[in-house]
């Protein structure tokens, strides 16, 4: 019995503008695509499908089960789009994968342990978020690992070559096999400037508890009329068909 969750998914037959009618039955639309394989359009529970990603990422195998077809396809989920404001799926591709075959995927690289030089005023800063690999579909590393405790002095630093992974069956895709991943900084000079919150509490600032003390002769009225700024975050999303 395999062990990579399993997606039901149905053909689907609306595309263009008329998905926006998926959406708001609660379904994602999707396609489903792979080498040799013919692209199919397909539509799946959203909630169900935000669970699933939620555990594997793209970096972990799903079996997805078209209604209709005896034999579950071995997928990976492709291109996400998300929606600017809500930050829901709007469309998802699956890449069905050849379990015998190399792929390509890019995987998260985080920092594990706390690094001896921030104590010493030096400043952790990540250079690769992400990192491209290959490997055999169910050998793909859901993420990379960085020991950053191994930073004790500022201006050390660590490369690809210190990350976490199975070597035997996983290859990074990097021009520069001594990339770096993590380096310490010395703080900039606003940063060692920066008064302690001490020094701005006796700069006239109303102790804790207290309300701001209006300018003499002014009162604060509101605004009527204007909402406040919204704290999503803008970026272009084209939703295919």
């Amino acid at each position: 019995m395999s062990k990579n969750p399993i997606l039901q998914v149905e053909k689907r037959e609306l595309t263009g503008r008329k998905v926006k009618q998926l959406r708001r039955a609660g379904l994602l639309p999707a396609n489903v695509y792979g080498k040799k394989v013919k692209s199919q359009s397909v539509q799946v529970d959203a909630k169900t499908f935000r669970e699933v990603f939620e555990q594997v990422g793209e970096t972990g195998l799903v079996e997805l089960m078209v209604k209709g077809q005896k034999e579950a396809r071995p997928v990976l989920v492709h291109n996400v789009q998300l929606d600017p404001i809500t930050d829901l799926a709007l469309h998802v591709d699956f890449y069905q994968v050849d379990l015998t075959q190399k792929v390509t995927a890019e995987v998260p690289v985080e920092m594990a342990g706390i690094a001896p030089a921030v104590a010493k005023g030096g400043v952790l800063v990540q250079l690769l978020d992400e990192i491209e690999v290959e490997a055999l579909p169910a050998d793909l590393p859901d993420k990379l690992v960085v020991d950053v405790s191994k930073l004790e002095e500022i201006g050390q630093n660590l490369t690809a070559e210190d990350l976490r992974y199975d070597k035997a069956k996983v290859t990074l895709k990097l021009d520069e096999p001594k990339a770096l991943v993590v380096q310490i900084e010395a703080p900039t000079k606003e940063e060692e400037e920066k008064p302690p919150v001490e020094a701005v509490a006796k700069e006239g600032a109303p102790a804790e508890g207290e309300p701001p003390v209006a300018e003499a002769g002014k009162e604060e009225k509101p605004e009527a009329g204007r909402p406040g700024k919204a704290a999503a975050k803008e970026k272009k999303t084209e939703t295919p068909a």
